[in-house]
């Protein structure tokens, strides 16, 4: 009787990454009622201890959670991402708001010079084109940010945009997860919160700029839009990409 010829064994990485998966399911299956200061001091502590880093654009409320990670641990990374096109406000706010809370390992990462010298010499790019840009000011660097890392925090909520609505607080991108402690809350809670502990604001929140970005691509919200409508307003776009899938695929190559 013949042999029955063998299936094609899966890639290596697509096993790790439905293996991740499924941990990351797991996760949230079991701790994701938990409160986000909760969720920090698991994944920080325990489930991730030594392996992960957050991501804080120093943005609208950016405050709330940088606030939680400096009450569990201070020296935990925290990525920033400086695409060369931020308000002078928020990189004002950045620094003023690392002092307020004490923490120690502060990690800007930037776009790839080459890059934006072939692609963006003069600056312009998101005038033609807003993927493209963020490809190369947001999307590539921010896989560089977190590549060293098992995880990453987020301050990502559901109530932000219809496209997050059913954000999880425990996912995947590749081989890495993505948590969102604050997926749960609503603007409510965040003001609570921002008040009780007298935490910073960043000072274009008083203008009604609610979702801070970009300078070029980020304007005021109008009454009764959600909280992202003043990004890339007028267009189909609603994320840079730095939170969709294949964030890892995004990488320039070696050489940066």
């Amino acid at each position: 009787m013949a042999a029955k010829p063998r299936l094609p064994e899966a890639p290596v990485e697509a096993n790790v990454e439905a293996e991740v998966a499924a941990a990351a399911a797991a996760l949230d299956a079991r701790f994701g009622h938990l409160t986000p200061i909760e969720v920090v001091e698991r994944a920080a502590l325990h489930d991730f201890a030594g392996g992960i880093a957050a991501v804080s654009s120093f943005g609208a409320d950016s405050a709330v959670l940088l606030h939680m990670i400096a009450e569990v641990d201070r020296g935990l990374p925290v990525i920033f991402l400086d695409t060369g096109k931020h308000f002078g406000e928020t990189l004002e706010y950045r620094d003023a708001l690392i002092a307020d809370l004490g923490l120690t390992d502060i990690r800007i990462v930037t776009p790839d010079e080459t890059a934006l010298n072939r692609d963006d010499p003069d600056g312009t790019l998101h005038g033609r084109d807003t993927e493209a840009c963020c490809a190369i000011r947001k999307v590539e660097p921010m896989a560089r940010g977190v590549e060293p890392f098992r995880a990453w925090f987020t301050g990502r909520k559901r109530f932000q945009a219809a496209t997050r609505a059913a954000l999880p607080v425990f996912e995947t991108v590749g081989i890495r997860t993505r948590i969102n402690p604050l997926a749960r809350w609503t603007t409510a809670d965040l003001a609570d919160y921002m008040r009780r502990h007298a935490l910073r604001e960043n000072p274009l929140v008083a203008y009604g700029y609610l979702s801070i970005g970009c300078f070029p691509c980020t304007q005021p919200v109008r009454p009764g839009e959600d909280a992202r409508s003043g990004r890339w307003a007028g267009q189909a776009k609603t994320e840079c990409g730095i939170h969709l899938g294949g964030l890892d695929r995004s990488l320039a190559g070696p050489s940066i």
